[in-house]
């Protein structure tokens, strides 16, 4: 009995030593030092920068910042089919930094904040002059004799031009500042539909813009050539302050200043800008910095053809007694047309300029009623 206990003690002792030694070598053993790794360099590819700092990624996005300093490699068309980001540039009010980002600083920094303040200051200076001065003229009694200011063809292109206009500039103040005062109200989803809509009808009334205004330009350059006593309607503020009106042509210096700087400079400006931005003119608006210089140079004279528009919708509506009438028959009283514009009325009166230069009809004017 006793050998085969001891037996079986002994072959247990055996196993538990061959366990356990093992384990008590190695930890007798001195540790394996794992190799060092490589140091970063600031010149690092992405491929040695995954070795040195696993997960930092910065060469990465270092070469795609700096992409629009060299060209890759693509597939896909497009002028600028090999860069990803643009390279550096310093707009007008913008930092020295990527194109894009500069374009957004003048955008947001810029054109928002001090186009929003023009039109606003505008706005607030035509309600005071109203609420202050009221409505101009109504001091010449009217004579019942008809005067045609304006023929058919000429209200026609004056109100394709004036109805592109307000599209327009509805649909601009809405897509550039209607975040912020239509979207709180209105919410993303009927905002989002709204914009849409908008800027839709703002690349299709663009091309009509432009060619009313050609036309507009060639029915009334003839009258806006600036005379002398242009200068002089000038320098008197047109009588805005003395109640007294200078005399004038048929139109006056206000009147010409707009039609020059208005209609012909910022208009032109407007025109060839948003004909790039929507791709019309070749060899323009492929390359993204063409498409932020267009749309700085457009929104600035967006700006200020909204600014200088504004007056004049102001003195063509309730501003001044009988100036919508003008162009909405075409025709104005003999009374209105010697207090706002006495030499065309004396041409008129002389048979210089015929009275009557088309064939429509004068409207008819109401019966007074018997005192």
């Amino acid at each position: 009995m006793r050998s085969p206990l001891r037996r079986l003690l002994q072959s247990s002792a055996l196993a538990l030593s061959m366990l356990v030694l093992p384990s008590a070598v190695l930890a007798q053993a001195p540790a394996a030092t794992p190799a060092a790794a490589p140091e970063a360099k600031a010149d690092d590819s992405n491929a040695a920068r995954a070795k040195s700092q696993p997960g930092n990624n910065a060469p990465f996005w270092r070469g795609v910042r700096n992409s629009g300093e060299q060209q890759g490699t693509t597939s896909l068309p497009g002028a600028e089919r090999g860069t990803l980001i643009q390279s550096f540039v310093q707009y007008p009010g913008s930092r020295y930094t990527t194109a894009g980002e500069a374009w957004r600083q003048v955008r947001n920094q810029w054109l928002l904040p001090y186009g929003g303040a023009l039109l606003l200051i505008v706005a607030v200076a035509i309600a005071l002059f109203y609420f202050g001065k009221g409505p101009l003229g109504g001091h010449v009694a009217d004579t019942g004799r008809k005067i045609e200011r304006f023929t058919p063809f000429e209200r026609a292109a004056h109100w394709a031009n004036a109805i592109a206009f307000v599209v327009l500039a509805v649909s601009g103040i809405v897509m550039a500042w209607g975040k912020f005062f239509l979207l709180p109200i209105l919410g993303s989803t009927l905002f989002g539909w709204l914009a849409y809509a908008l800027k839709t009808a703002h690349n299709f009334a663009g091309p009509l813009f432009a060619v009313s205004l050609v036309i507009v330009f060639f029915t009334f350059v003839r009258d806006n050539l600036w005379r002398r006593e242009d200068t002089q309607w000038v320098a008197k503020g047109g009588g805005l302050l003395s109640g007294h009106e200078p005399a004038s042509h048929r139109f006056n210096g206000g009147e010409k200043l707009l039609f020059w700087l208005g209609v012909c400079l910022l208009g032109t400006v407007i025109v060839v800008s948003g004909l790039v931005l929507d791709g019309l003119v070749p060899a323009w608006g492929e390359t993204r910095a063409q498409m932020q210089l267009a749309h700085m140079v457009h929104a600035a004279a967006a700006v200020g053809m909204m600014a200088m528009f504004m007056g004049h919708i102001y003195i063509g509506t309730v501003g001044m007694k009988g100036a919508y009438g003008a162009m909405r028959t075409g025709y104005v009283d003999e009374g209105w047309a010697h207090e706002h514009h006495a030499l065309w009325a004396e041409e008129v009166r002389t048979g210089k300029i015929a009275a009557q230069r088309s064939n429509a009809r004068p409207p008819l004017r109401p019966a007074k009623e018997s005192p």
